[in-house]
C-alpha cells in the first residue's frame, strides 16, 4: 500500500515508521492515524520485523492532533468519534508484540506527546520538548495522557505538567524518566537503530513475551502479577532458543537464536 501521510521501511529486521507531514508539524490527523495503524497491522503480520522505530521530522514529532479537525469537533459524539480512533492506534502501538521505539526531535506536544508514551522506549534529541497543554484550551488529554503519563513519570510531576499545561525540555524529561536517552540531534536516527539492533539480536518469544508481562502486570496486582510472570517464564521452555541460549550460556559460546 501507498502512504501519503507517513513513510515505511525495512532493513535488519527493523521497521522505520516516519511520520510524514511537513507542512502540518506532524499533526495527528485522521489520514495519519488510519494510515499508521495499517502499517502497524503490516508489521503485525510480519515476522522478518522484530523492532519498530518512530520517528518524525528534526523539528517536529508531531505537534498534536490536527487543528483543522479539532476545530470541527462541536459536541461529545463528534469528540467521542475522533478520540476513539486516537485511542485505537496508540493501544495498537502499546499492545503490537514487537518494541516500539520513539526516535523524537522537536515538538512532541499534546497528541503527539501522547504518542510517544504508547511506545515501549523513548530517544530524545537535545532539542526535543514535551507537553500535555490541553488545559489552556479548556480540554484534557483524550487520548491516554492522563493514565500513561502518570504511569511513567509519577502522578504528582504528570498532575503538574496536566494543571499548567507546561512544557519539558530534554533535560527534564530525562530527570523524570519519561525518555530512556538524550542524543544529538544528528545522531537522532542512528541512537535509535543502534538501541534497535541491539534488541533485534535477543530471541524473538522471549521479547514477546517480556512486553506482554510486563504491560499485563501493571493493570493486576502485584501477586497476580508474579504469578502471571512465572507463566510467561515457564512457557518459554517450549522454545528452542531457550534451549540454545542455556547450552551456549554453559558451553560459554555466543547463542544462535532462531526465533522459535
Amino acid at each position: 500500500m501507498a502512504y501519503t501521510t507517513v513513510i515505511y521501511e525495512k532493513s535488519d529486521r527493523i521497521g522505520t515508521i516516519t511520520l510524514n507531514r511537513p507542512g502540518s508539524m506532524n499533526s495527528l490527523s485522521s489520514e495519519l492515524l488510519k494510515e499508521l495503524d495499517h502499517v502497524l497491522t503490516e508489521i503485525d503480520n510480519d515476522d522478518e520485523v522484530k523492532v519498530v522505530i518512530l520517528a518524525g521530522s528534526d523539528k517536529y514529532f508531531a505537534a498534536g492532533a490536527d487543528i483543522t479537525e479539532i476545530g470541527q469537533i462541536k459536541t461529545p459524539k463528534d469528540a467521542h468519534r475522533f478520540l476513539k480512533m486516537a485511542q485505537s492506534v496508540f493501544n495498537h502501538i502499546e499492545d503490537l508484540e514487537k518494541p516500539v521505539i520513539a526516535a523524537i526531535g522537536g515538538l512532541a506536544l499534546g497528541g503527539g506527546c501522547e504518542l510517544t508514551l504508547a511506545c515501549d522506549l523513548r530517544i530524545a534529541a537535545e532539542n526535543a520538548t514535551f507537553g500535555q497543554p490541553e488545559i489552556k484550551i479548556g480540554v484534557i488529554p483524550g487520548a491516554g495522557g492522563t493514565q500513561r503519563l502518570p504511569r511513567i513519570v509519577g502522578v504528582t510531576k504528570a498532575k503538574e505538567l496536566l494543571y499548567t499545561g507546561d512544557f519539558m525540555d530534554a533535560q527534564e524529561a530525562y530527570r523524570t524518566g519519561l525518555i530512556n536517552k538524550i542524543v544529538p540531534a544528528a545522531s537522532l536516527m542512528e541512537e535509535a537503530r543502534k538501541m534497535a539492533l541491539k534488541i533485534a539480536k535477543q530471541p524473538g518469544e522471549a521479547l514477546k513475551v517480556t512486553k506482554l508481562a510486563v504491560n499485563s502486570g501493571l493493570n493486576m496486582d502485584i501477586k497476580s502479577a508474579v504469578a502471571y510472570e512465572a507463566r510467561c517464564f515457564e512457557i518459554l521452555f517450549s522454545t528452542e532458543d531457550q534451549k540454545e541460549g542455556m547450552s551456549a550460556f554453559i558451553e560459554k559460546r555466543k547463542p544462535e537464536f532462531k526465533d522459535r
